[in-house]
């Protein structure tokens, strides 16, 4: 039989780790009578965890949430995962969830055992982080509001601050949360637009008081992640395009980020790329800097644009001259011979 502050450990651990639990279960793991388990949640009280119970053959004991946040017991997997997610947060984006990680860091590092210690600043010295430019902050109070007006179903007031800087006021139904590498936005129901729409969390300005509660409409698509992906990189913009990459899926979507295009699978070897740009010109850089062989299925103007714009920078580039001393090598006879080079003389030693 497990001593009783060993056991109480184990029981906190039972409650943290399921939903609920009956009191015929729980003292079958512990090894103990129903009894000894009833005393055992009452210490669990007194020490300020909220363990609520429920009466009659369907009840039983469920952690509850209290006024203060008590101890977590986990397991050597648990708290390397906490850790580990503790020093990513620090470059998601959300204002202020830097310091904070550090500081929930250093008080969960400061328990671990030697052997997760290892672990965790192994990870950390030899992981180096690749960012994709800068990115959009986000107050966590924003986060949180918005979020639980998703959840009770409450309309939700809030100034947009548009890519321009136009503000405007918008009253929506919120939906979900969508967060990418970068960014964070809210897909809503706009009552004024009366229409889906996608919104950057960065721009956004709550007005409350909010509400008043509503019956959740059917989400615009089943994929919502894929929704908001074909919103801010193809919708958004003026020109469109729908190219096949000569490419497996898996390898397109190494380099194609969300934010970039979205992509399906045409076969084996190939994929649809649906993407969108400012203008034709840049489309074609887009489409060209990702690197692959491709076939433009549609607006047939691009074809022409990407030989012209491919065709004007490779004679530029052979019309200009190679400046002098630079990554050339020079013949005793001064005759200029790049690297590799097998024209000319050979000196002799």
């Amino acid at each position: 039989m497990l001593e009783t502050s060993a056991r109480l450990l184990r029981l906190l651990s039972l409650l943290q780790a399921h939903r609920d639990w009956s009191g015929a279960e729980l003292a079958a793991r512990l090894g103990v009578t129903p009894r000894t388990v009833r005393r055992d949640v009452d210490r669990l009280r007194e020490l300020g965890y909220p363990v609520d119970a429920s009466p009659g053959t369907g009840g039983g004991y469920q952690l509850g949430a209290g006024a203060e946040l008590p101890p977590l017991l986990l397991d050597d997997d648990e708290a390397v995962a906490v850790a580990v997610g503790l020093r990513t947060a620090a470059g998601q984006g959300v204002e202020g969830i830097d310091e904070t990680s550090v500081r929930a860091l250093a008080k969960l590092e400061q328990v671990l055992p030697n052997r997760l210690r290892r672990r965790v600043g192994a990870l950390n010295a030899f992981t180096v982080p690749l960012l994709r430019g800068p990115r959009a902050v986000v107050d966590p109070a924003v986060l949180t509001e918005l979020a639980g007006l998703c959840r009770d179903a409450e309309r939700l007031r809030f100034a947009y601050r548009s890519h321009d800087g136009t503000v405007t006021r918008r009253t929506v139904e919120p939906h979900r949360l969508v967060c990418t590498e970068r960014r964070w936005y809210l897909v809503a129901w706009d009552l004024d637009r009366e229409g889906w729409r996608t919104f950057r969390v960065d721009r956004v300005t709550p007005k409350p008081p909010h509400g008043p509660r509503f019956i959740p409409r059917t989400p615009p698509a089943e994929d919502l992640a894929a929704y908001v992906s074909q919103g801010v990189s193809t919708r958004a913009y003026a020109t469109q395009a729908v190219v096949r990459l000569l490419v497996p899926l898996a390898e397109a979507a190494e380099r194609i980020s969300p934010s970039d295009g979205t992509l399906e699978p045409d076969g084996d070897d190939a994929c649809i790329l649906r993407t969108g740009a400012a203008s034709l010109d840049v489309m074609v850089i887009h489409v060209m800097l990702m690197g692959f062989e491709f076939e433009v299925l549609r607006p047939a103007e691009l074809t022409e644009a990407a030989l012209t714009a491919a065709r004007d920078r490779l004679s530029r580039a052979l019309e200009r001259p190679a400046p002098v001393g630079h990554d050339a090598r020079r013949t005793p006879d001064g005759a200029g011979r790049t690297p590799g080079s097998r024209s000319g003389s050979s000196a002799a030693p």
